[in-house]
């Protein structure tokens, strides 16, 4: 018998090891939420499906309920080519005579049936080993003309009507993975050919999806100023339609408008992402920055008063600060205590920083104390966020100076207004607790 030993054994990845432990609660979160995934054809000739595949293969093992809704534009424009025809669209939306119309089911059933033998995949030595997606379909789009618009016959270009939920509901409670083909019949039994992004919209609202992924030709949504945008609401969104919109990537020009009616009919988040980026939905689920543009119905960001249901998350926040001395150490007791006292940041239901004030009533002053950002998010301007929160509380309680004691970021409360003093500046029963040893700097700011 022949033993095999390692003659070198791996050293840890330090960093593999903390993006799954990061990623643990993400996986709890979302088992059993719906997603649904759409994209348009272009990801089958970008060579970016397979990689795409062994992603959502990893997302239905999580427990993760999955619709996909896939568009063939490409493939239909080179079926046309093909028999000679030539395309012909109007404000992005395809026109769709009966001839044309041979082409979408044509290049529609293929790239159907390509998905769907993508999905089906389980060879050894690649993420698809061991998996199995039972992949289903139907006639869940019911389709009504476009009709006329501006004087343009759409012909057999069509609207959704009516998305049959309820038996989407039941293939996703069986654990298949619903695969949807924007094809849709009216009840006369005419076919129509609908626009990929109109029907994830409607099969995300139907649905109740907690999720709405748009894998589009840009990273996500940028600014005015051509900066990327992390994070927005509909609201924002519609403003940067009025406003920003030529700036943006032409598939998220015409996926955009879709993306706010889904947000605002009650889908949980809507996300804009790279269909060429590499593990885009991984990096964009499992990590606390994302990749991409995510949508909300509201910010994702909020700051709100602590409870007591904060002091662990708070503990966890603060104690690598007390460990290095830029905060004096608070125990749980104490701060279960002073509770009230704390204002927080939570993004995206994660508490990412926090800040407390301490009022001394009788001499008109207050400490702002224990202000803290979680490093991965100081960039993010919750620190000035909460910065101006407990000034704006020390006013309202009518108090006069509002002062910070601190041993390594006196300058940048400097730059918002803080002048340095002496410890006599101190409210009397402070400075009787100022700790000679710490020397912190007393920075003092009128209010």
């Amino acid at each position: 018998m022949t033993l095999e030993t390692r003659s070198n054994q791996p050293e840890t990845d330090a960093r593999l090891v903390a993006w799954v432990r990061q990623a643990a609660p993400y996986i709890h979160a979302f088992r059993g939420q719906t997603f649904v995934i759409a994209f348009g054809g272009e990801v089958l000739e970008a060579g970016a499906a397979q990689a795409l595949i062994h992603d959502i293969a990893l997302l239905d093992s999580m427990g993760i309920r999955l619709v996909l809704v896939h568009g063939a534009r490409p493939q239909i424009d080179a079926e046309m080519h093909a028999r000679g025809l030539k395309p012909r669209f109007h404000k992005g939306l395809r026109v769709t005579d009966a001839a044309a119309l041979e082409c979408v089911k044509r290049a529609m059933g293929v790239t159907r049936i390509e998905i769907e033998a993508m999905l089906s995949q389980g060879l050894p030595n690649t993420p698809m080993a061991g998996a199995f997606l039972r992949v289903t379909g139907g006639n869940f789009i019911t389709a009504r003309p476009v009709g006329v618009v501006n004087g343009v016959d759409f012909q057999y270009t069509g609207a959704v009507r009516k998305v049959i939920a309820d038996e989407i509901e039941a293939d996703l409670i069986q654990e298949n993975l619903v695969l949807i083909t924007p094809i849709g019949a009216s009840p006369t039994g005419e076919i129509f050919n609908l626009a990929w992004e109109e029907v994830a919209e409607a099969v995300a609202v139907a649905v109740k999806a907690n999720k709405l992924i748009y894998l589009c030709d840009a990273p996500g949504l940028i600014s005015g100023k051509k900066e990327p945008i992390d994070a927005l609401t509909a609201d924002e969104a519609q403003k940067l339609v009025a406003r920003h919109l030529p700036k943006q990537g032409p598939e998220i020009v015409r996926v955009l408008p879709s993306a706010i009616r889904a947000c605002r009919a009650g889908v949980g988040r809507v996300h804009f992402l790279d269909r060429k980026a590499d593990g885009a939905m991984l990096m964009e689920f499992f990590t606390r920055d994302g990749v991409g543009t995510v949508m909300t119905s509201v910010p994702l960001a909020r700051l709100r008063d602590a409870s007591i249901d904060d002091v662990g998350a708070i503990l966890g926040l603060i104690e690598p600060l007390e460990a290095d001395g830029t905060l004096v150490k608070r125990g749980r007791e104490r701060l279960e205590m002073e509770i009230t006292r704390f204002s927080v940041v939570e993004h995206d239901g994660v508490i990412v920083g926090c800040a407390a004030l301490y009022p001394f009533s009788t001499e008109k002053s207050a400490e702002l104390a224990c202000l803290a950002v979680m490093p991965d998010f100081r960039r993010s301007g919750y620190g000035e966020q909460l910065r101006c929160h407990i000034e704006a509380r020390a006013k309202k309680l009518k108090l006069q100076r509002l002062f910070v004691l601190t041993t390594r970021t006196a300058h940048w409360f400097i730059e918002r207004g803080y002048v340095a003093a002496g410890v006599d500046a101190l409210p009397t029963a402070r400075r009787d607790l100022y700790n000679l040893q710490r020397r912190s700097k007393v920075l003092v700011k009128s209010m």
